[in-house]
């Protein structure tokens, strides 16, 4: 069977400056995550490939014809309501919205900034799986080294983790694409492919567009005037000789019938 790669977008209102002190109105965080999933239609536009797109209720509220035309492609998952702020109710409130703009079932979740919350929660808001597992350690953030690579069930929820390099768990995350060498990031990646038997990567459209003086950090934004956008391109063409690109769902339903 040909190797899974499950490519998604956290599509959101671009709030990171606020984590640096920058004052960034909800307006512009709106506007800046608009401008980044416009940018990525052209990705988003190939027909060979399928993605999983975690979007907030908020940014959907915003932009319902274009979740929903994006929805007869790719899956719609739930990046619960808000990105700057969470409670309980959001996890079931989020879906449901999300449900009725796309009129489709929503049956996934990631978490703003892979946020651990109780399984039984995720659960009782009726989701079947949870992609907020990044099995890794990133300082000041978490440390998640003793979680699995592969998927896994936690009291009946699947948990689909993040990919890591197949030796000391390196995390092979937006940061890393952007900040290392290209042919190392592949390397990488294709290691990893061949050893889990999936790949497991996770992007933001805001990082597409020119994010500069918005008082983040360079490592933040590096590519992103004109260049990323051709490099993320430029590996969607490397690895499809190497896996088929498929939707978190459709990868959870494969796991639960073997």
């Amino acid at each position: 069977m040909m190797p899974k790669i499950l490519l998604s977008f956290d599509v959101e209102e671009f709030d990171m400056p606020l984590e640096y002190g920058f004052p960034i109105s909800a307006k512009q965080q709106m506007e800046v995550g608009g401008l980044g999933l416009t940018a990525l239609m052209p990705i988003l536009m190939d027909s060979e490939i399928q993605t999983t797109l975690f979007t907030t209720a908020n940014f959907a509220n915003h932009y319902p014809e274009t979740i929903k035309k994006l929805s007869l492609q790719h899956e719609i998952a739930s990046h619960t309501f808000y990105h700057s702020s969470f409670e309980t109710a959001h996890l079931i409130d989020s879906r449901l919205r999300l449900a009725e703009i796309i009129e489709k079932e929503v049956v996934g979740l990631r978490m703003p900034r892979m946020k651990q919350v109780p399984v039984s929660d995720i659960s009782r808001a009726g989701y079947i799986y949870d992609a907020s597992i990044h099995p890794t350690w990133l300082p000041g953030r978490y440390n998640n080294l003793h979680l699995p690579r592969e998927i896994y069930q936690e009291f009946g929820l699947y948990r689909v983790p993040a990919s890591v390099s197949t030796i000391f768990r390196i995390p092979l995350f937006w940061l890393s694409f952007k900040n290392f060498p290209y042919p190392l990031y592949l390397q990488l990646a294709l290691q990893a492919l061949r050893t889990q038997g999936f790949l497991s990567l996770y992007f933001h459209p805001w990082e597409f567009v020119d994010i500069h003086g918005f008082g983040v950090p360079n490592y933040t934004i590096k590519g992103c005037r004109s260049t990323l956008l051709e490099r993320l391109k430029r590996l969607i063409a490397d690895l499809k000789p190497h896996g088929e690109f498929i939707t978190y769902y459709d990868f959870v339903k494969s796991k639960s019938m073997n």
